[in-house]
């Protein structure tokens, strides 16, 4: 069953698989909002009382003990009767909610917005947006009048104005002020005291050439300052204005572009400048074209070419034209390695669109190259998301590629079945062989990217197959190809491939730990935030358990997306055995990426010290067909070992065990 997920930045809610659960009044929502913003601390049913009523009735803790009653129905619909609660837990004195850390929106948030200043500044701006667009209204919305809400809601709402201003403050420090505006203009419209928002708004219209708008702008923030609040301006907005009229150097915007990324950034955005402002369809493929280009370089570069991606994908659904919305979407063929997503929204909403143009496009045999990369791309961006759909598309794609013999589309076809080649383990031979009809019919055609990939599938089907030596083969072979073509990122994955060659081989621990994290630093700047966040502990995590030694795992590390399966041995650690059932109990079926036989492993390893049988079946069940493989080596990344001596362990585990 899918995970609970809560909602405070706005209504309070509950979610299971994106479908809203019944909270019943006004107080059962009032309990589960004090108990989020407690966070997993207990609150004793003595202050819930005093939170729920100012004159509490006669009866107020037998209804306190009615609504968490309620809840847990709610929330634990299938928990047989007269078991303990899971996640609505009784606790000492009262009651505490035991929710994932990535399980509650404002939780989410905040660690986003922690970690958006620790990682590449280029992807800082993304990453903010990505935390801001998870505020549905103001925090504990319902609760606006209530004394223990105050504090949180106070906090959380400053927290989101310095996060919208942060955004803009990077946009602007990385020279891309134009997109800083018009957030900056929301913003103020509803906060028009926050000076250091004036001040940015300022320097970014100065920077994009507009030093009137920007003389503009500060006078009206001293006439609001002056007029509402009797105050002159700060310092820092009278020394900007000062700079201004003498147009100090120091504030144009960042120096000219060194870098062919750069550069191509540059012409991107003048490209899709001039579209939009002139509705011309030819330019608009054309950006399209230097977008993919663009991507290709890596780092800031992919980064804004995905951003100016779904902007182009935008202004083609607005001129109401499917088949150039069709052209628009499926010319951005940048092959993809990765099967998790970098930014699972912005996916999302290009698959939403590519599936509206599909639907709107003529059903005739003259648009079936444009319903293949549509198709293609709706398989590629379905990657990491466990449903029928992208591995249906997949094949169409591929089914009409083949008819049409056109070999550029069939390789476009290809990365998008390769993308829904990880719903189960032991699918290594499958994209061994998918790896194999890429490098040849690059080579054939001169497609050099999709040859380029083509190695890249196959030294990760090789890991997993553990032939090591022919994928050393292919890591040669890429990396000759890429220093040819200029393809930076392909470094990324061959010095990762050499590390877990290291950690497979029978390495000394610290050796193979020294490089995994030398590795990591390849991923600082690399565009790629998917691959990026938690994969360093991830990968230390396989191999302390591949040499036998405790899980050791850091809570404080970024494990991104595999924190559900590293928080149980924290839990662990600390003696909270309990707890560490409850998390193993609600893990799900790892998601279709080339991680799936790892994250599998871990689960085992949970399973076997916590003697749960229906894990260790569960996660015995899921390894088998991947029997004789390196787990988690089909990453061509890390590895947790030899699928078999999981499975051997699992098999010697006594048959009678603890439950979660």
């Amino acid at each position: 069953m899918d995970a609970v997920t809560f909602g405070v930045l706005g209504p309070v809610t509950a979610e299971r698989g994106g479908d809203p659960l019944a909270l019943k009044g006004p107080r059962h929502r009032a309990v589960l909002a004090r108990l989020v913003l407690a966070r997993r601390r207990t609150v004793p049913v003595a202050r819930l009382v005093e939170d729920l009523w100012e004159a509490p009735p006669p009866r107020a803790v037998g209804a306190v003990r009615t609504f968490v009653g309620d809840l847990r129905r709610a929330l634990e619909p299938d928990r047989p009767p007269r078991t303990p609660a899971r996640l609505l837990v009784t606790e000492g004195p009262g009651y505490a909610l035991r929710a994932a850390p990535d399980a509650v929106d404002a939780w989410r948030f905040e660690t986003a917005v922690t970690e958006a200043d620790r990682g590449p500044t280029a992807q800082a701006p993304g990453r903010l947006r990505a935390a801001l667009e998870e505020w549905r209204g103001p925090a504990y919305a319902e609760f606006s009048g209530a004394e223990w809400a105050r504090g949180e809601r106070s906090r959380l709402t400053e927290l989101r104005l310095r996060a919208v201003e942060r955004r803009a403050e990077l946009l602007v420090d990385l020279g891309r002020a134009a997109e800083a505006v018009p957030d900056l203009d929301a913003h103020l419209t509803g906060h028009p005291w926050r000076e250091e928002a004036w001040r940015l708004l300022a320097l970014a219209l100065y920077r994009t050439g507009r030093q009137g708008d920007a003389l503009a702008v500060l006078r009206r923030a001293r006439g609001r300052l002056a007029g509402h609040l009797g105050l002159d301006p700060g310092p820092r907005l009278r020394r900007l204005e000062a700079r201004i009229l003498a147009q100090d150097p120091e504030l144009d915007p960042p120096g000219e572009p060194a870098d062919a990324a750069a550069r191509l950034w540059a012409a991107a955005t003048e490209a899709y400048d001039r579209t939009v402002a002139a509705g011309a369809h030819a330019r608009l493929e054309s950006t399209v074209g230097l977008l993919r280009t663009l991507a290709v370089t890596g780092g800031g570069g992919l980064e804004a070419a995905r951003e100016h991606r779904t902007a182009a994908i935008a202004a083609a659904e607005e001129t109401g034209d499917a088949e150039l919305t069709a052209r628009v979407i499926g010319a951005y063929d940048v092959p993809a390695n990765w099967t998790r997503s970098d930014d699972p929204e912005r996916a999302r909403r290009i698959v939403e669109a590519a599936e509206r143009t599909l639907a709107a496009l003529p059903r005739d045999a003259t648009g079936d190259a444009a319903r293949c990369r549509l198709l293609a791309t709706v398989a590629l961006e379905s990657r990491g998301v466990r449903s029928e759909r992208g591995p249906r598309a997949a094949a169409e794609a591929e089914r009409i590629a083949r008819r049409l013999d056109d070999p550029a589309l069939l390789a476009f076809a290809l990365n998008g079945v390769f993308m829904q080649s990880c719903t189960r383990a032991g699918l290594a031979p499958r994209r061994d062989a998918l790896g194999a009809e890429l490098v040849a019919l690059g080579t054939r055609h001169g497609l050099v990217n999709h040859t380029v990939l083509g190695h890249l599938i196959r030294l990760q089907a090789r890991s997993a197959l553990a032939d090591l030596t022919a994928a050393d083969e292919q890591a040669t072979a890429v990396d000759r190809l890429a220093a040819r073509h200029d393809r930076p990122l392909v470094a990324v994955f061959t010095d990762w491939y050499r590390a877990l060659r290291l950690a497979a081989t029978g390495s000394p621990y610290d050796t193979a730990a020294a490089a995994y994290r030398s590795a990591a630093t390849r991923l600082d700047g690399a565009g790629m935030p998917g691959l990026e966040r938690g994969l360093l502990p991830l990968a230390l995590l396989g191999l302390r358990l591949a040499h036998g030694r405790p899980a050791d795992v850091d809570p404080g590390a970024d494990w991104g997306p595999y924190r559900p399966w590293a928080e149980p041995f924290a839990l662990l650690a600390d003696g909270r055995t309990a707890e560490a059932r409850t998390a193993l109990a609600a893990l799900t079926q790892p998601p279709p990426d080339l991680l799936y036989e790892a994250l599998c492993c871990a689960e085992a390893a949970l399973a076997l010290r916590l003697g749960d049988r229906a894990a260790l079946e569960r996660t015995h069940e899921r390894l088998l067909p991947a029997s004789g493989e390196l787990a988690g080596a089909g990453s061509g990344l890390l590895t947790f070992g030899p699928v078999d001596d999981w499975l051997a362990a699992i098999r010697r585990a006594p048959a009678s065990g603890g439950s979660a």
